[in-house]
């Protein structure tokens, strides 16, 4: 699911429900990044590291610990940017070398409403009113749950460039079905964010925007955002 949404530069490793990966063991210096966790949450921890290491093997790195840095973001080996996603039954991550992206960030969710509460506090106006659009004309799709997504990932893809927290009221979404798909049976498309902070600076360059992708499969959906090289 996640691997559709990215370049062919990205490597992408996925688990779904109890493969197996959650009774991976940890590596050094993670035991205690969850020595207090629930289980469900250990789980999540080992399985979507596990991911992360394949990844990693894909790539030609060796398999190594991942390890938090500020703010919870992961700390990637050297010449390698990602982001790490799950959910209730599915997890991802993603790597690519930095000679490719910039950044990138990805998020999974459950295909399912927003609890009550949780949209007037992510969304601007504008969203808000396209998403009543969606809405009306492909119901089949939980649009606020999308949106949330989206502002996911696109925190996950500024905060390694800028070191920053970045608010929901810091981008500015646009969701879009696939060109030529009408809304009533989109199940997939792209994403535009206008962010609305002076953007990072990538080689120089002051970025304003980012350009993503999502897709809703089965009982999840997923959305990503990746920044190239000027």
């Amino acid at each position: 699911m996640i691997e559709e949404l990215l370049p062919e530069s990205v490597v992408a490793v996925e688990a779904h429900g109890d493969d197996g990966s959650g009774h991976t063991a940890l590596y050094t210096g993670e035991e205690a990044l969850i020595a207090r966790a629930v289980p469900k949450r250990r789980r999540e921890f080992t399985a979507v590291r596990a991911c992360a290491r394949r990844a990693m093997a894909k790539l030609g790195v060796p398999p190594q610990a991942v390890l938090t840095g500020e703010r919870g973001a992961p700390r990637w080996p050297e010449g390698l940017t990602g982001s790490m996603t799950h959910c209730e039954d599915y997890c991802a991550a993603a790597l690519v070398r930095v000679t490719d992206l910039a950044s990138l960030g990805i998020d999974a969710e459950p295909h399912l409403e927003l609890p009550e509460g949780v949209l007037g506090a992510v969304a601007l106006p504008a969203e808000l009113e396209r998403l009543s659009r969606l809405a009306s004309a492909g119901p089949a799709v939980h649009w606020d749950r999308l949106l949330f997504s989206a502002k996911e990932s696109v925190y996950k893809a500024w905060f390694p460039l800028t070191g920053r927290w970045l608010d929901f009221s810091g981008a500015d979404i646009d969701i879009r079905p696939d060109p030529g798909v009408p809304v009533t049976g989109a199940r997939s498309g792209r994403l535009r964010a206008e962010l609305l902070v002076p953007g990072p600076l990538v080689g120089g360059v002051r970025v304003g925007a980012f350009e993503g992708r999502w897709t809703v499969q089965g009982g999840h959906l997923a959305t990503s955002f990746t920044v190239p090289h000027p």
